[in-house]
């Protein structure tokens, strides 16, 4: 992937929103999208949290926000040195390069996240009452499989993607349209907590052609701000 040059791109920056009876296509190539990963992959057990926060803080800069913006190399350095926290010279032997260019290429991803304003401004704080009972509603809606209860959870302008797929929806319209319609087959599903990108985020497990439930994707939720009517969710 370091050999190509391009940027990673979210569904949404491809081209426009779509509507639910357009074909979903085929599965793009891996190497098109910017893949949520697990905290746990990432982040140690049983940590200070108050590092836990900033660390998970760097993960949700680096693979929500930094990543669409930076080509392949700065992608590597930033994810090395910001995330994992390797050290320099580390990253210069697995990249077969020197340290000075490893260094350069983490102050040129730093300025352009800079540039962009592309910051950490607004961290993601532990969950609090309300938003645990938002995310349980979530759950049980989609559960349920209740369209019109779970887009009641969304903010008017959410956006649904689903890579590998280029296919992205906009406005509850759609998103409710297309799971009732292409993707029904999600119906009957169930959700398994966890956390992903240093955010909220559910397994999902759909009933599978045995009867039993199978693996099938990661949900990762932004929790939208506070309104007069509470918290929203952006999918």
């Amino acid at each position: 992937m370091l050999k190509g040059r391009e940027r990673r791109a979210r569904p949404m920056d491809l081209g426009p929103a779509l509507s639910a009876d357009t074909p979903l296509g085929a599965e793009l190539p891996e190497s098109t999208w910017i893949q949520p990963i697990p905290d746990g992959r990432v982040l140690p057990t049983g940590g200070d949290p108050a590092e836990l926060t900033i660390q998970r803080e760097s993960i949700r800069l680096a693979f929500v926000a930094a990543l669409q913006l930076l080509p392949a190399r700065q992608r590597a350095v930033l994810i090395l040195r910001e995330v994992l926290q390797w050290q320099a010279s580390e990253v210069a032997e697995l990249l077969e390069t020197t340290v000075a260019s490893v260094n350069s290429a983490l102050q040129r991803a730093r300025a352009t996240i800079a540039a962009r304003e592309t910051t950490a401004s607004d961290p993601a704080p532990a969950l609090d009452e309300g938003q645990r009972a938002l995310l349980a509603r979530y759950v049980d809606a989609f559960e349920r499989y209740d369209m019109d209860s779970l887009t009641s959870l969304l903010h008017e302008d959410a956006t649904w993607s689903m890579p590998p797929y280029e296919l992205w929806l906009q406005t509850h319209l759609d998103i409710r349209k297309w799971c009732l319609g292409p993707g029904v087959g999600c119906r009957g599903s169930r959700l398994i907590p966890t956390m992903a990108n240093g955010s909220p985020a559910f397994g999902q497990y759909k009933p599978g052609p045995d009867g039993g439930l199978e693996p099938w994707s990661l949900q990762v939720l932004d929790l939208g701000e506070k309104r007069d009517q509470g918290d929203h969710l952006l999918p």
